[in-house]
């Protein structure tokens, strides 16, 4: 009987968890499909196409690889990935699919539904993963950190291609690196790094931010339009971000 189990980081004290290969392959079919509906979406030369293919798999095998090694440090007391792990897996393959039209960020308009369509998908799994955690009494620290780290780089991901699109203005960097300006500043400002509580708030900001963001790509969005949403949901992440500042500086 072959060994179908890939072994996963130890935390001290804690049963090792493993993934199935079952469980990483269907991430790499999700790679694959979500890449040929980019080749299929227009005029794709045979080495453009390659490098599309070569950088959306070496982008999910290096951020996979790390969410697993993080199972380790962040402590993880199960012996299975578990689905909704899984879920939050495969919503990190549909972000590094997106990773292609970074390489014809030129041709939005040409295939801006599929990015909307891929996009949308990985926003609206967002939210099952913690709800399946939640049922089954699988929610650990790693899992929600994982979810997180997903959401900024999607987050991230679609504010590149609609930078690189030309498709809005400087407000889009807000939207897509403000966690990383966040954690960047607690390098220095070591009270950033404290412990935030929970706030419903701020999980109805991360939603309109990513959906924003996936209106943002469609084809045919009015200049206008496009301007107000772009605008608007930098402003409410502001104050998202504001608020938690403000509430760590008056306890620091």
């Amino acid at each position: 009987m072959t060994n179908d189990i890939l072994p996963l980081p130890k935390a001290q004290g804690m049963p090792r968890p493993s993934v199935s290969r079952a469980q990483v392959q269907g991430g790499v079919l999700w790679l694959i499909l979500g890449c040929l509906v980019f080749v299929l979406s227009g005029p794709f030369d045979p080495l453009s196409g390659s490098l599309a293919a070569a950088l959306a798999t070496g982008l999910f095998g290096l951020s996979g690889a790390v969410a697993l090694w993080a199972m380790g440090p962040l402590g993880y007391p199960h012996r299975t990935f578990g689905a909704p792990n899984s879920i939050t897996f495969l919503r990190l393959a549909l972000l590094c699919v997106l990773s292609v039209a970074l390489l014809r960020a030129g041709m939005l308009t040409q295939m801006g539904y599929a990015v909307f369509g891929i996009a949308v998908l990985a926003l609206s799994l967002d939210g099952l993963d913690g709800w399946l955690a939640r049922r089954n009494g699988l929610s650990t620290a790693f899992g929600a950190r994982f979810d997180m780290e997903v959401d900024a780089a999607l987050a991230c991901m679609l504010s590149l291609i609609l930078l690189m699109a030309g498709r809005v203005g400087i407000e889009v960097l807000i939207l897509g690196f403000s966690r990383y300006a966040f954690l960047l500043a607690g390098i220095w400002l070591t009270w950033l790094r404290a412990p935030l509580p929970e706030r419903f708030g701020r999980k109805v900001v991360c939603v309109l931010q990513i959906g924003a963001l996936c209106v943002l790509v469609l084809p045919g969005l009015p200049p206008l339009l496009a301007k107000v949403i772009s605008l608007g949901a930098a402003g409410l992440l502001t104050w998202s971000f504001g608020r938690d500042v403000l509430y760590l500086a008056a306890r620091r």
